[in-house]
């Protein structure tokens, strides 16, 4: 056997052994940051391409406001209350609650202003608010223009006998 291959195999437990790599080599400061995080370097540059890789399901099913959470759910049930309120503009006048339209706008209009001020913001129970608000303002004005109808033909009535 030649010597080299002596050398080179009666020395390779040393190089396996950890005392070879001690802490006294010299090291770059990168490496040892970078053994530390145990991460490896990424530039923020990929992080929006990753996030446009991602199927609009994904990004919904993971966002705070998303199908898994009742920030959407409820705004979906809200909307029968929106779709109600444009069924009942078929509806004669007389028949409407003026109470409850009432009601249905003020609710509409002080949860669109909530909903814009919590966190996570919810666009989405915003506008089935908003809607909610827009189809309550136009109903009770529909009823408050009925009673003045209602009261004016009154008024007609008992004048007319008297000029009669």
């Amino acid at each position: 056997m030649s010597a080299p291959n002596t050398f080179f195999r009666a020395s390779r437990p040393m190089f396996r052994s950890s005392q070879f790599f001690s802490s006294t080599q010299k090291t770059s400061t990168f490496r040892q940051n970078a053994s530390k995080s145990s991460k490896r370097f990424q530039s923020t540059a990929g992080a929006p391409e990753t996030a446009a890789q991602e199927s609009l399901f994904k990004r919904m099913w993971n966002s705070p406001v998303g199908f898994k959470t009742v920030h959407f759910w409820a705004p979906v049930m809200k909307w029968a209350l929106v779709l109600a309120g444009v069924a009942d503009f078929a509806r004669p006048a007389e028949k409407l609650s003026l109470t409850q339209n009432a009601a249905l706008t003020a609710t509409g209009l002080i949860w669109t202003r909530w909903c814009l001020i919590i966190k996570p913001k919810n666009y989405l129970l915003a506008a089935v608010n908003f809607f909610l608000g827009m189809v309550g303002i136009v109903q009770v004005s529909r009823i408050t223009m009925w009673h003045q109808a209602q009261k004016k033909l009154e008024a007609d009535k008992t004048e007319a006998p008297v000029q009669a």
